[in-house]
C-alpha cells in the first residue's frame, strides 16, 4: 500500500518562502509522476507542479512559474516544493500525489494515491 505524507506547510507573510515535502512509502516503482495540486476555499482544485521519474522533467502552472521549484529525491522517495516570493493568492491546501501516465500539471479527476494535505497561508 502506498502512502504519501506531506509536511512543511505554515503561515508566512507575502514575499516569504516555504518548503513542502511529501514522503512516499510503499512500492511506487521507478517510473512515475509526482506532483502537487492545491485548493483554496471556494475555488476549484488547481495543478501546481509535476515532475517525472526518471529524468526529472518538471512542469508548472503559469501562476507559479519562476517562483516555485519542484524536485524529487529518488533515494528518499520524497517530493519537494520550494515556494518563494509567496503571494496571498497562493493560500490553499496543498496535496501531493503520485500517478502513472502523462506527467502534466493539469488537474486529474482522480489520483491513485494522494496525501492528506498541508495548509499554506500567506498574509499581505
Amino acid at each position: 500500500q502506498v502512502q504519501l505524507v506531506e509536511s512543511g506547510g505554515g503561515s508566512v507573510q507575502a514575499g516569504g518562502s516555504l518548503r513542502l515535502a511529501c514522503a512516499a512509502s510503499g512500492d511506487i516503482g521507478s517510473h512515475y509522476c509526482m506532483g502537487w495540486f492545491r485548493q483554496a476555499p471556494g475555488k476549484e482544485r488547481e495543478g501546481v507542479a509535476a515532475i517525472v521519474s526518471p529524468g526529472g522533467t518538471s512542469r508548472y502552472t503559469d501562476s507559479v512559474e519562476g517562483r516555485f521549484t519542484v524536485s524529487l529525491d529518488n533515494a528518499k522517495n520524497t517530493l519537494y516544493l520550494q515556494m518563494n516570493d509567496l503571494k496571498p493568492e497562493d493560500t490553499a491546501t496543498y496535496n501531493c500525489a503520485v500517478w502513472w501516465g502523462a506527467c502534466t500539471v493539469e488537474i486529474r479527476p482522480t489520483y491513485p494515491y494522494r496525501g492528506q494535505g498541508t495548509q499554506v497561508t500567506v498574509s499581505s
